[in-house]
């Protein structure tokens, strides 16, 4: 026969869990001994290791009750429906694991598989992170009201990326955030970014064109407002840029002469 600090410590609950158990019903009281001890069988450490199982669970006490009570057949059963909820559970919390792990860099939270990896990329090309900032916000913006088109808008930046040049422009554009207006390093930029345009083939451009089309004008001005919002510069770049024969930001099209 066991004491009750051994029958707690048996079955892996505390003295006051024991006796909270008999407070609730769960675990009958045995009679006390003639040194007015209670004293405890190997059935007692049976049913309170159910019911620290059941309830490190999830399950209430109050059905706790029900279920030590029930028959086997029950019992079995409400087994298989606890066991399917945690399983349930299990996946949930696997799920938040991996939302917090994306929370290292926050890209995954609202922006779909492939533009995650083409913020990726930029960063394995050693573009900064205030360009990526930059990139990611956009982007966040694109997916939330057309996330339908996301994976060909992003399939007409991803060739970009194998361009040297734009690689290199991305880098410079980073001392860019910091320029005033009037700075005249801001020709450099501009003559590096018709360049590119340029050298773009007549079947790339047919399809930089068409994913372009594909977002409504009242994002594109919202995008080129963000841009000059964030930027100082933005006004004087894309002035220059127009100088040079291409209108816009965002959707950048050539203009007819």
């Amino acid at each position: 026969m066991l004491t009750i600090s051994q029958v707690a410590a048996a079955a892996g609950v505390t003295v006051r869990a024991v006796r909270h158990y008999h407070a609730k019903g769960l675990l009958v009281e045995p009679e006390r001994d003639h040194s007015g001890y209670r004293r405890y069988d190997a059935a007692a450490v049976v049913d309170l290791i159910k019911i620290r199982i059941l309830a490190d669970a999830g399950v209430p006490l109050s059905r706790v009750k029900e279920l030590l009570d029930a028959g086997d057949d029950d019992f079995k059963k409400s087994v298989a429906e606890i066991d399917k909820r945690l399983r349930l559970e299990i996946r949930e919390r696997q799920g938040h694991r991996e939302r917090i792990a994306r929370l290292v860099h926050g890209d995954g939270l609202a922006l779909p598989p492939e533009a995650v990896a083409y913020l990726e990329r930029m960063r394995e090309l050693g573009i900064p992170e205030r360009i990526i900032d930059g990139e990611r916000d956009a982007w966040i913006l694109v997916a939330a009201q057309q996330p339908q088109s996301m994976e060909a808008f992003i399939r007409s930046k991803v060739g970009q990326l194998d361009d040297p040049s734009v690689v290199e422009t991305y880098k410079q554009m980073e001392a860019m955030l910091d320029w005033q207006p009037g700075d005249p390093r801001l020709e450099t930029i501009a003559d590096q970014i018709v360049s590119q345009l340029e050298a773009i083939s007549p079947e790339d451009w047919a399809a930089y064109v068409d994913a372009d089309q594909a977002m409504p004008p009242e994002l594109v001005a919202l995008l080129d407002s963000m841009f000059v919002e964030q930027v100082p510069v933005a006004g004087d770049l894309m002035r220059l840029v127009e100088k040079r024969g291409y209108t816009g930001w965002t959707k950048l099209e050539r203009i007819q002469t």
